[in-house]
Order: structure tokens, then sequence, then C-alpha cells
């Protein structure tokens, strides 16, 4: 039987766990990139964007993405780490142009119904539903793409100040 490496919880461990670190990068930079092409759409700074759900490109699909490709130029395409990853991120990336976005577009047509409700009506006071929930096939795969690159360009780096 293999023996288990005990797990470490030490800062330098953290800090150099580059599928990790992939993932969070791809993810940073994915919001980052919606909140300066809300602001080159709309004319106005919306902070809601370095958090929020929904838009492009898809900071979903950009963080599973970085965290597969991570796995697999670290552990190799072969072995059981990579094929979880890799099915995970399949599966994020179908739910975010499926049923996310299938029911964001279902709360703009509630949102719709709430606002033509007349003012003594006892739903016509409720909060909107949030619309943005789910991407477009475009937006996943932008996403998909920042999260490869990301992925690649740091274990590019990793490999430079390594050398």
């Amino acid at each position: 039987m293999d023996e288990v490496a005990p797990m470490h919880f030490s800062s330098p461990y953290i800090s150099s766990n580059y599928p990790l670190i992939s993932a969070f990068v791809a993810f940073a930079l994915a919001q980052s990139i919606k909140f300066f092409t809300s602001w080159f759409k709309e004319r106005r700074w919306d902070l809601k964007q370095l958090v929020g759900s929904g838009g492009m490109p898809s900071s979903h699909s950009a963080t599973v993405t970085a965290l597969a490709v991570a796995i697999g130029i670290q552990e190799g395409l072969g072995g059981p780490v990579f094929a979880t990853a890799l099915v995970l991120a399949c599966v994020v990336m179908y739910d975010a142009t499926g049923v996310r976005l299938q029911a964001g577009r279902q709360a703009e047509v509630l949102n719709q119904i709430l606002y033509e409700l007349p003012a003594e009506h006892p739903l016509a006071e409720s909060r909107p539903l949030r619309e943005l929930l789910g991407h477009t096939p475009s937006q996943v795969i932008v996403g998909g793409l920042l999260g490869l690159f990301t992925a690649v360009a740091i274990s590019l780096l990793r490999t430079m100040t390594n050398s």
C-alpha cells in the first residue's frame, strides 16, 4: 500500500501550487476584463463586475480551464487528476451555457412581468431577479482561451525563473 504524503499548510507550499495560482490568476484576469469592458460599453465604472457572474469573458470557464491545463502540464495528460479536472471543466462550461443561461433569460422575462404589474399588486414591490447568470457560447470560449493562455504563460514564467 502506498504511503500518503502529509498535508502541508505553510505559505510556501500554497504559493508554489501552480494549478491553484493559474486558476486564481485566470479568474482575476477575467473579472478585471469584465470590469473594463463594462466601462467601454456603458461609460461608467461598475464595481459589481469585479465579483459578479455573467458577461464577457466567462470567469468560470477561465478558472476551470486554467486549472485543468495547469494540472495537465504539471501532472501529465494520462492521470486521473487531469481527467477529473477536464471533466469538471467541461461540466462547468456546459452548465454556464445551458441551465444558467436559460435561468438568466427566464429572470429577464419574469422581471418584465413584474415591471408591468399594477402598483396595487402584492408583487409589484418585489426586488428584480438577477439576469446575468450564465454565458453565451462565445463568452465561454473566450473564457476558456483566457484560462488556457494563463496556465501556459504561468508555466513558461515558472520555467524561465527556475532556469
